[in-house]
């Protein structure tokens, strides 16, 4: 590994060109060790990690960034944060959790935003994210750049070369920075690191370059030569600088020895400098305390941070509800309608970009919804690679970017690849940046059984992301037009939103009429639940939702016909946040509750609605039905028998009608 001298020609002959960025550097060095003394005497807690050693790094990206350049960075996100932003108040502030922190006081020492600068603690899933952002840049035709910061321990990621693989191939302006330490934490590189850095991004066809922080001006001129090599070929580059930190890897234990962090130290840049230019570095120094003690002042002045109802992100459900008898629905086949909601937003909304695997046309995606879209909306409709994980990576950082992506996941079964990107990012981004940004994120999947696919294939997973905080959760059914719901998430803010759409209820028409003596209401929301009944106090209280609510219109039928029992049907379209009002309503008047789901039986939506309701409604009379935990198999008899019907469920609410 090379290795400058300590007589560095950059260090020493072009001091008054570097004078600027050593006090900067001396600045972001000096904030740390002031923010590790603040962790020690308890005025701020939670986690730092700092990058002693590694400060010009950060400042040599920061020189040749430009306004409307976005900068995304992770965990230890301090230097680069101040070289681009300059916000020393804010970053203590946040640290110390006062609401004048950059965040809040929510993000904390990981989690910083401010004018495009973006972090993140989780390794490797800011590479999509910042793609993304790239990926709204070239849609926009603009000159710039997004920087993305990672570290030699986050080579271990595949979201990493997922991200290297596509940013390639859509040639994005993506300017990958890898700082080499050679720590993963406390593990050393040599220990899990085969092959040559470089290499990686070489595979791919992007420019590498390589440079170091103990030659800062070398440092300097080859983050310019990225920068011009970028604008030359309007691809991404990769940067690999190699580098020490000269502390722990957060303020905990460092097991290093003594003698390699006293290397380090010989060769640091700024202790360098210190000993060349005791009396610049001297004034750099003094100045820097003199702001960090007004930071701190100022901080401990400034109000705790809180979470009240004004700053409060988290969509409040409960509430009462008006049904109305109108027709809502359709007689087109349910994937037209998905379809031409779709074509619509592209053609309304020049933000609007559908992302997904095999959605371009002829194709048209594995169950047709896209079909046609990319001819209309050439570059807006994209086929990505399979990666879950990248395509909502990719969307998150459109969002991010003020486009508005819609990114399908071909088989339900797939969405927990990209769980991180829809758990750990999207979801938390409005939270923990203290509502500066807006994450209008659509994620729309095909989920349930009954096609014959197979364990893999054929799963209701949607229960895994009931309750997270921050996303909303919808599916569609047959009695309400999906149009009407894609076109209201379209046009408004509801944040990142899981469609569920059951692969059986593509090809089918939406039925308009009920049968006699039935009728079928929405509810006032936003997203309208369904209500269908027969005249009279209902018998029993049936929940369910998506496509499960053709199988019990067909049961409560039955149910009235043969059985004499007045069945009540809510079908919420909104799963999570879920208003239980209706529910509860209807469940005072009938006393009994059947909640059914295609989902296994346990954990699920049912057991939640039946907690909540047993917890409203003491005494009532409740059943789940839903499928045994098994993996749904590829029989179709047997898959038949495994997933709730009409007979099963005729069978299941007679039981229960015998409930006193």
């Amino acid at each position: 590994m090379p290795m400058s001298g300590t007589d560095s020609v950059g260090l020493f002959e072009s001091t008054q060109n570097l004078a600027p960025h050593f006090r900067r550097a001396i600045l972001i060095r000096a904030v740390e060790e002031r923010l590790l003394e603040l962790f020690s005497q308890r005025r701020l807690n939670g986690t730092v990690h700092t990058c002693l050693g590694q400060e010009w790094t950060g400042i040599a990206v920061a020189s040749v960034l430009k306004d409307g350049d976005y900068v995304v960075s992770n965990h230890r996100c301090h230097g680069h944060f101040l070289a681009r932003t300059d916000n020393v108040e804010g970053l203590i502030a946040e640290l110390m959790g006062r609401r004048s922190g950059v965040c809040g006081g929510r993000g904390g020492s990981q989690h910083l935003c401010q004018s495009g600068f973006f972090s993140n603690g989780i390794q490797g899933g800011i590479m999509p994210v910042a793609a993304g952002m790239a990926l709204a840049q070239k849609l926009n035709k603009t000159t710039n750049l997004t920087v993305v910061f990672i570290g030699d321990g986050t080579l271990g990621e595949g979201a990493v070369y997922e991200t290297l693989n596509c940013a390639a191939k859509w040639q994005l302006p993506l300017f990958v920075v890898l700082e080499n330490n050679r720590y993963s934490q406390s593990t050393r590189q040599q220990e899990t690191l085969a092959g040559d850095i470089c290499d990686r991004a070489k595979a791919f066809g992007i420019s590498t370059f390589t440079a170091e922080t103990w030659n800062p001006e070398r440092l300097l001129i080859t983050v310019a030569d990225c920068r011009n090599q970028m604008i030359e070929s309007g691809g991404p580059v990769f940067l690999q600088i190699d580098t020490d930190r000269l502390a722990a890897h957060s303020k905990g234990d460092d097991d290093r020895s003594a003698d390699e962090l006293g290397s380090y130290r010989d060769r640091d840049p700024i202790h360098r400098f210190v000993k060349r230019f005791p009396e610049l570095a001297g004034q750099f120094r003094d100045e820097a305390q003199v702001r960090i003690d007004r930071a701190v002042s100022l901080a401990e002045a400034a109000l705790p941070a809180c979470l009240d109802s004004d700053t409060m992100t988290t969509i409040k459900a409960s509430r009462d509800i008006q049904w109305r008898t109108e027709s809502r629905a359709t007689t087109d086949r349910c994937v037209d309608r998905i379809r031409f909601a779709l074509g619509h937003a592209l053609e309304t909304d020049e933000h609007v970009v559908l992302l997904g695997e095999d959605i371009e046309s002829p194709y048209g995606g594995a169950f047709k919804v896209t079909q046609g879209l990319s001819t209309r909306f050439p570059g807006r409709v994209r086929n990505c690679p399979i990666s879950e994980s990248l395509i909502v990576g990719l969307g998150n950082g459109l969002a991010l970017a003020g486009f508005r992506p819609v990114c399908e996941i071909m088989f339900g079964d797939f969405l927990l690849l990209a769980a991180d990107q829809i758990i750990n990012h999207a979801c938390k981004f409005r939270f923990m940046y203290n509502n500066q940004v807006q994450v209008p994120l659509i994620v729309r999947t095909p989920m349930g059984g009954r096609r014959g696919y197979g364990p893999t294939h054929s799963q209701s997973l949607e229960k895994h992301f009931l309750g997270v905080p921050n996303l909303l959760v919808v599916a569609i059914n047959h009695r309400f037009d999906p149009a009407v719901i894609y076109q209201t998430l379209l046009t408004s803010d509801p944040g990142p939103t899981l469609v569920i759409e059951n692969k059986v209820l593509y090809g089918q028409r939406m039925p308009s009429a009920m049968p006699d003596g039935f009728v079928c209401e929405y509810s006032d929301e936003t997203l309208p639940s369904v209500r269908i009944r027969p005249e009279g106090v209902p018998d029993i209280t049936i929940v369910c939702y998506g496509e499960m609510l053709r199988e019990v219109e067909e049961a409560i039928l039955v149910l009235f016909d043969e059985h004499e029992l007045i069945c009540e049907v809510i079908c919420p379209t909104q799963l999570s946040p879920l208003n239980v009002s209706a529910i509860e309503s209807s469940c005072r008047q009938s006393k009994r509750l059947l909640v059914v789901e295609e989902g296994t039986d346990t954990f699920g939506f049912g057991s939640e609605v039946a907690a909540t309701v047993a917890e409203r409604i003491p005494g009532i009379s409740i059943r789940r039905l839903a499928a045994p935990a098994i993996p749904v198999p590829a029989c179709a008899t047997l898959e038949q028998e495994l997933l709730p019907n009409r007979r099963s469920i005729v069978q299941a609410t007679v039981e229960l009608s015998h409930h006193v």
